[in-house]
């Protein structure tokens, strides 16, 4: 029976991550990166594209789950007729190969466990020789190889392409899988001591977990937050992934399933605003430094996302065996929107390091003269139309938000120069041009029949993102058009506490057909808007009807379908929980904060 999307929870090592569904099976995992293809690819087909399950014989459903303490060690409990075993799952912050590390504990009782390994290369196609080597199962296929073993070893056979297990957990005992992957062409990897790497996993989180400043009513589901995103962070080069998934869909048995697999430019202030404010220096460095490496080169080849390490070239293309998440298709490996051009991403480069050096991280010499260089390209490509935040794959339009974001980079140019006099730059030249921007955004972006900002210039449909207006300083909270904006967004794409990105309705800009759920992270703008506007009952009140929405261990995906009460879309997305840690920021008590 296939999971559900809130039916899962993430494992990872800093460098992939694992989703684990309810059912103790391994549904998605991609070694040796994010962005490699998966071995376990079920999650967006069929058991027989690769899977690994371990539960209880004849087990459903687990009886409950929790993360252990502060980490991404997660805690299963089966309690069945003739006993109670627990499932510790957890992927160690690897030396050098990945490991996926399964540990079965006897609580009470005797339980018959089962497990089945099937694992299937790239997305599912590759059916791997199978082996025994030193007491370890050995699959190989191409340039990959995946070594398991149990302590104390247990019965295995091979059947139907499959590696199956049988064994039973009394009481006090523990049975240990370790699943370790390593390039097929290299000698054997070295021996992990899973108990050993256990008792290290749970100190490394702890201790990273003890560096949060953020000390308000919402603690745990901050921690959790945070968490997740250090999950996603890609520890060799700092790149924090949108989400380790791709193509589970916005509409369940539509066409808009995409790859998430990368970093995007756009999460880029957000991130390190909320990195900074609970204490994460070293994390905002390391994604600031990212960012810098990212960006290096002629600023009119700027792209709005890239690989894990920087890559540019992310090939878009369709993954045609696979089945897709309760059939959405096409499964999609790649992201063509990298090609886009989107003019906000200029001002989400230029604020995040005026963020940056606001926080005090140590700035390089060569930084101001790159964002020199990017306000002079966008000194002359502002007044062009682009896809937008939402990479649109409809004609070119002149977006409001695209446009906003234009008057922060020059913003936060003449900020940054009125604040360090040291800096060369032409101030009044960057002033005029923020000016500028302003008046044709407040002329041309304004409804004034309706007050509200509009998606784009002439267009009657709104668009979510403008309820970042005031958060980027584009106009104070208090200003009218501003509480105008917010109440036509509540009026025409919320849905209670929810809200849609823009109108997918026919005719409109995105040029896909059907439609999507509605986009949590629009739904925590919203609650900070509110916030920033006096409104901090009302606030507060979404913001709790938001985390309710999380699953039963704290994650969020990208979308919300309000009708079916589902998740949607690319699991666990960062955007979304940096939306949560900021909104619980805004809503904090002064005399809490960090």
């Amino acid at each position: 029976m296939t999971q559900r999307i809130e039916d899962y929870a993430v494992i990872g090592d800093l460098q992939t991550a694992a989703l684990v569904g309810a059912d103790g099976s391994i549904d998605w995992l991609c070694l040796p990166r994010f962005d490699s293809a998966a071995c376990f690819a079920a999650l967006v087909g069929d058991e027989e594209n690769g899977h690994w399950r371990l539960a209880p014989k004849g087990a459903d459903r687990c009886t409950r789950r929790g993360y252990v303490g502060d980490s991404l060690v997660l805690e299963t409990v089966w309690e069945t007729r003739t006993g109670t075993v627990r499932v510790l799952d957890f992927m160690p912050q690897r030396d050098t190969s990945p490991d996926v590390v399964r540990i079965v504990e006897g609580v009470s009782g005797s339980v018959e466990m089962a497990g089945t390994l099937r694992l299937r290369f790239d997305y599912g196609s590759v059916v791997p020789w199978m082996r025994r080597v030193d007491g370890h199962r050995v699959a190989v296929a191409g340039p990959d190889s995946v070594w398991l073993r149990s302590e104390p070893e247990v019965k295995t056979w091979g059947q139907q392409f499959s590696t199956c297990s049988a064994f039973t957990v009394a009481e006090g005992e523990s049975v240990a899988f370790v699943l370790t992957w390593h390039p097929s062409h290299e000698e054997r990897p070295g021996r992990v001591d899973p108990h050993e790497s256990l008792r290290h996993c749970l100190e490394d989180w702890a201790s990273w977990a003890a560096h949060c400043t953020y000390e308000g009513p919402y603690r745990a589901e901050v921690m959790r937050s945070l968490i997740t995103l250090k999950g996603l962070t890609y520890a060799p080069t700092g790149g924090i992934v949108a989400a380790p998934t791709t193509s589970l869909p916005e509409e369940l048995g539509g066409v808009r399933n995409w790859d998430y697999r990368f970093c995007w430019l756009r999460d880029s202030t957000l991130t390190l605003g909320s990195l900074v404010a609970v204490g994460y220096l070293a994390e905002a460095a390391a994604w600031r430094n990212w960012l810098l490496r990212a960006v290096a080169g002629d600023p009119a080849d700027l792209q709005i996302m890239y690989g894990l390490a920087g890559e540019r070239r992310l090939p878009e293309f369709e993954v045609n065996w696979l089945g897709g998440y309760e059939g959405s298709v096409p499964v999609r490996v790649g992201n063509d929107a990298a090609n886009q051009l989107q003019l906000d991403v200029y001002g989400e480069v230029m604020d995040s390091l005026f963020i940056s050096r606001q926080a005090g991280l140590a700035p390089e010499k060569h930084v101001w003269n790159l964002q020199l260089s990017l306000l002079g390209f966008l000194e002359s490509t502002w007044r062009e139309p682009d896809e937008g935040l939402w990479e649109v794959r409809g004609p070119r339009r002149h977006f409001v938000h695209s446009k906003v974001m234009t008057w922060v980079a020059a913003d936060r140019a003449v900020r940054t120069l009125e604040n360090d006099r040291s800096l060369h730059g032409e101030v009044e030249r960057w002033r005029a041009m923020r000016d500028e921007i302003h008046r044709e955004v407040c002329e041309k972006g304004f409804d004034p029949e309706r007050n509200t900002f509009t998606q784009y210039y002439g267009s009657r449909e709104l668009d979510a993102a403008t309820l970042l207006i005031p958060h980027s300083g584009f106009l104070p909270p208090d200003d009218p058009r501003v509480l105008g904006t917010i109440k036509a967004v509540q009026e025409e794409l919320s849905d209670g506490p929810l809200v849609r990105r823009y109108s997918t309705a026919a005719g409109s800009v995105d040029g896909l057909p059907g439609g999507e759920g509605t986009f949590l992270a629009c739904s925590f703008w919203l609650t900070d808007a509110l916030c920033m506007t006096g409104r901090h009952e009302e606030a507060r009140e979404l913001f709790e009807q938001l985390l309710a929405l999380r699953n039963d261990v704290g994650l969020l995906s990208e979308e919300y379908d309000p009708v079916a009460g589902r998740l949607l879309g690319n699991f666990p997305q960062a955007f979304s929980h940096i939306g949560l840690v900021n909104t619980a920021l805004a809503l904090q008590p002064r005399d809490t904060a960090g």
